[in-house]
């Protein structure tokens, strides 16, 4: 029987893409994480303000292989609102870009990302004073680029960045964190596959603590629990999550810092003296 030759002929057996991905390797006995950290070791944070120039204020952090960017618009007039009130408004908007997970994301918003984006509100709510900006609004685009785990956590701290960076009043800036709970061992800042590990799953103790901090006034924006903890794990996984907060701060203080640096232009000291010297002998 004559083949067809218009038909590009395909391989006899395939596989799912996700079949050639790495499989990462199961916890080791020793203590040990797959990636060599201890239990409570955050991954490499990398964080950079004013990467998108379009917008007034962005951020981009990357948690491991996590990556997440944000950018903040406005203040700008609400043209039509039913209620007055003189407080302002934070909008946010998480969106996971189609490509960030081994699956595929759709291109419109999910019940989850709109989920997610609404921990992220409440999160930021508390740290931005609203009442700066009467009658206006403020809109903060968050897209994770890959997810490797913590996602919410990096979408809560490059939030907060760009929020910073773009000149909102704030009484303090907002750093997320989480820690995985696997029986008797807590594992901060988790990894993709620590977050989808069956490890523990037979256990009473397991699940995903995730909390947002505003570390200068001690004080917890939010708190996200999912799984089955009793009381004395719980609140020893937030103590957990807020050390790890505290880790992140300095870090995202010295990337607000240079980004100030290289806003505000570099002012010769002789100019200075010169028109110190001018006021002198005017007077």
């Amino acid at each position: 029987m004559p083949g067809d030759s218009r038909r590009v002929p395909g391989p006899q057996d395939s596989r799912s893409p996700h079949w050639y991905g790495k499989q990462p390797p199961q916890h080791q006995e020793t203590g040990t994480r797959q990636d060599g950290r201890a239990d409570h070791d955050l991954r490499p944070v990398y964080l950079h303000a004013g990467v998108v120039s379009q917008a007034t204020g962005s951020a981009y952090i990357e948690l491991g292989q996590t990556k997440v960017i944000a950018a903040v618009y406005g203040p700008r007039e609400i043209a039509r609102r039913e209620e007055f009130t003189m407080k302002g408004r934070l909008c946010c908007e998480l969106k996971f870009a189609t490509f960030s997970c081994r699956r595929r994301r759709q291109h419109m918003q999910d019940n989850q990302e709109k989920d997610v984006s609404l921990i992220v509100l409440q999160a930021l709510e508390p740290a931005v004073c609203l009442d700066r900006f009467p009658k206006s609004q403020v809109d903060v685009y968050i897209t994770v680029l890959q997810d490797d785990g913590s996602a919410l956590a990096a979408a809560i701290t490059c939030a907060a960045a760009g929020l910073a960076d773009a000149g909102v009043m704030m009484y303090d800036v907002v750093t997320g964190c989480s820690v995985r709970q696997c029986g008797d061992r807590q594992l901060l800042d988790p990894s993709g596959s620590e977050e989808s590990s069956q490890e523990g799953e037979g256990v009473e103790d397991h699940g995903m603590v995730t909390v947002g901090l505003l570390p200068s006034l001690n004080q917890v924006s939010a708190l996200v629990l999912d799984g089955h903890l009793p009381q004395t794990t719980a609140v020893q996984a937030v103590k957990t999550c807020i050390g790890g907060c505290q880790g992140i701060y300095p870090i995202l203080k010295d990337c607000l810092v240079k980004s100030t640096r290289r806003k505000v232009p570099a002012v010769d000291p002789t100019l200075i003296r010169t028109s110190i010297d001018g006021q002198n002998g005017r007077t």
